[in-house]
């Protein structure tokens, strides 16, 4: 198979130190440009890279013939605008989460796949990672039995006023940052879509961003307790709840490739953990994997693993959850 030639639209800080190199590892695919607004950040990070071309704008990019795939890695309120100017250039799209500032706006990017006929996919590494992959077959597999609980927090520490995840006007915030992945977790473990959510928000008074959110999401099997949090110790865990048994996770998001990973089965045999089973994932790494599957989905080779109607209806709960958190009550699902 040829490999599929990609660019990458900005030098942002998670490109520059996540995902580029390890995009590079994936066997089906090369970087062959990247563009920055200012010329020598684009040099700088070509060199770093081994990139052939750097361009001092991202039109410039846009109009190479020769890339097939852009990745754009922009702040939140310019991933629609840039996705849909891609797509409009015949190039395919792997844009970071969340996808759009809102349901509506990411809406937009199913008309620009259907008018383009490119692919066009959100950038939710966990979907890919072969820790998760191995999640979803045990629980295919009933180890645990039907699931009907989730348990999952998330936190870290950022307070600078100056991080981009720390501007109300680019989507910044604890909902849009990790709280997109706890409710991904949930839709993906539950297996449909919740039908209301009620969420509890606490923001900072001087950035008037998110800071701390606990959410509670009621499917039709079952219900998942969230906390998460911009401005606490470092800490992530996962668990589920089946009739048969329970499954837990240590790392569910930042998942590390330097080292393999491990779930917890515990049949509930009694409290002290007797019953419980480990069981061990290879290290990977989730860009790798990402990069590698979205190439094979430009391919025609697979299915797209995230459809942009997936990835709307996992905005369309950060909307609920957000207008939970103004209203103090429960809030629909909007369709």
């Amino acid at each position: 198979m040829t490999k599929v030639t990609w660019g990458v639209l900005s030098t942002a800080k998670i490109g520059l130190d996540r995902v580029i190199a390890p995009m590079q590892m994936a066997p089906n695919l090369t970087i062959d440009a990247i563009a920055s607004r200012d010329l020598a950040k684009a040099q700088a990070a070509a060199k770093q890279f081994g990139i052939a071309r750097a361009y001092a704008s991202y039109e410039e990019l846009l109009a190479d013939k020769a890339i097939e795939a852009i990745y754009i890695p922009v702040p939140n309120h310019l991933h629609v605008e840039w996705a849909e100017r891609a797509a409009a250039a015949g190039k395919h799209v792997l844009v970071e989460k969340p996808l759009a500032m809102d349901a509506n706006e990411a809406s937009r990017l199913i008309a620009a796949r259907d008018k383009s006929g490119k692919v066009i996919v959100e950038g939710f590494m966990v979907r890919y990672a072969s820790l998760w992959t191995g999640i979803r077959k045990l629980l295919a597999e009933g180890r645990i039995g039907d699931v009907q609980g989730l348990q999952a927090h998330a936190t870290y520490a950022n307070l600078d006023p100056q991080n981009i995840r720390n501007k109300m006007e680019t989507g910044g915030g604890a909902m849009m940052d990790i709280g997109c992945y706890v409710i991904l977790f949930s839709r993906m473990i539950f297996g449909t879509e919740p039908k209301r959510v009620v969420s509890l928000i606490d923001r900072d008074p001087a950035m008037k961003t998110d800071r701390r959110n606990s959410l509670i999401l009621d499917f039709p099997n079952g219900q998942a307790s969230l906390f998460i949090s911009t401005q606490l110790a470092r800490a992530q865990r996962l668990r589920i709840f089946g009739t048969k048994g329970s499954l837990e996770v240590d790392i569910p998001i930042n998942i590390p490739d330097d080292r393999p990973m491990r779930v917890r089965i515990d049949d509930g045999r009694d409290s002290f953990g007797s019953g419980v089973e480990t069981i061990e994932f290879p290290a990977a790494n989730f860009f790798t994997q990402q990069g590698e599957a979205v190439s094979r989905a430009i391919r025609g080779e697979i299915p797209v693993e995230m459809t942009l109607e997936d990835s709307v209806a996992n905005m369309r709960v950060i909307d609920a959850a957000v207008r939970s958190g103004q209203s103090g009550a429960w809030e629909s699902i909007g369709r």
